[in-house]
């Protein structure tokens, strides 16, 4: 298999979910219409927590910024989608694919360690009520924003910038609806034994670790909860942790079934399949799971609305 250099590729090829001529329109139309709900949902989340006197805590602080990063995350993988099959073509550029690959590694960074911060929030709210002012102080909650920033910028440009140091074969077609870093991996001609060792520890890393903060934290808030005598205040207690229990089942959850998709099966409609459910259902359901459940989020968008 004939290998091109670095600068000498000059594009990918995304297959997608489907070749046949007749399904693109009906894609179309149901990815266009899920990216202007998340997209509204969002914005509407962040909107009502502007404008509420009543929701600037670090609660709703942390959840605006996940907003934000959700934002991020379904505009970085399903506009190319819609503009290649508006175009019909399946091509992304080599420079677009990098930035692609870095900029989906830099929200979901982002929405990983977000979910630990506010994981810690709750925990705080019900193990140390009366120090929560003292504890969350904006600056702190600003802070480990910045710090999720930082650690996924950095993410994202460690993995780009190894994978300019491959070289890729002449067969360039990736079995997604956007460029995936394992995916590219596979494509490269050169050793990628560094790149996939990389890609690996720096996963489990930054995805293990705050996956054990949640962890932590709710047993935390579990132990805190049943030391509480009355039944209704135990079920306050969980309640105000509802929202986000959902939210990180069904990031954690369509993340790990990418990761057994990715395993068990060898088409490529059922992984991209897979992989919309972590990168494209989460997004959009967020808004949703915090509107319905959450009566001051209710209120504030009735105000807003």
């Amino acid at each position: 298999m004939e290998s091109e250099n670095k600068t000498g590729v000059a594009e990918f090829l995304l297959l997608g979910f489907s070749e046949d001529a007749e399904l693109q329109p009906v894609l179309f139309g149901l990815f266009l219409t899920v990216y202007l709900v998340t997209i509204l949902g969002n914005l509407l989340i962040i909107l009502a927590v502007s404008c509420d006197p009543h929701l600037h805590t670090p609660m709703y602080f942390f959840l605006s910024s996940l907003s934000l990063a959700d934002i991020g995350f379904s505009s970085t993988t399903v506009l190319k989608m819609l503009l290649n099959i508006q175009a019909q073509s399946k091509s992304i550029s080599y420079s677009g694919c990098l930035t692609q690959v870095g900029f989906v590694l830099f929200f979901a960074g982002v929405e990983n360690f977000l979910l630990a911060a506010m994981a810690y929030d709750r925990c705080v709210a019900i193990c140390h009520p009366l120090r929560y002012a003292v504890i969350m102080r904006p600056g702190f909650c600003s802070q480990l924003v910045l710090l999720s920033l930082t650690i996924s910028v950095g993410d994202a440009l460690l993995h780009s910038l190894m994978v300019l140091q491959l070289s890729f074969c002449r067969d360039l077609e990736i079995p997604q609806f956007f460029c995936d870093l394992a995916q590219v991996i596979k494509l490269a001609c050169s050793d990628t034994l560094i790149n996939t060792i990389l890609m690996y520890v720096v996963t489990s890393l930054l995805g293990g670790v705050p996956l054990l903060g949640i962890i932590f934290s709710y047993i935390q808030i579990v132990s805190c909860v049943l030391r509480i005598p009355s039944a209704g205040g135990k079920y306050k207690a969980f309640s105000t942790c509802g929202c986000h229990l959902s939210v990180v089942a069904l990031f954690y959850g369509t993340a790990f079934g990418v990761y057994i998709s990715s395993a068990l099966t060898h088409s490529s409609t059922d992984f991209a399949i897979a992989s919309m459910m972590y990168t494209v259902v989460p997004p959009m359901l967020n808004p949703f799971i915090y509107s319905l459940r959450n009566r001051d989020m209710r209120g504030a968008l009735r105000k807003l609305l």
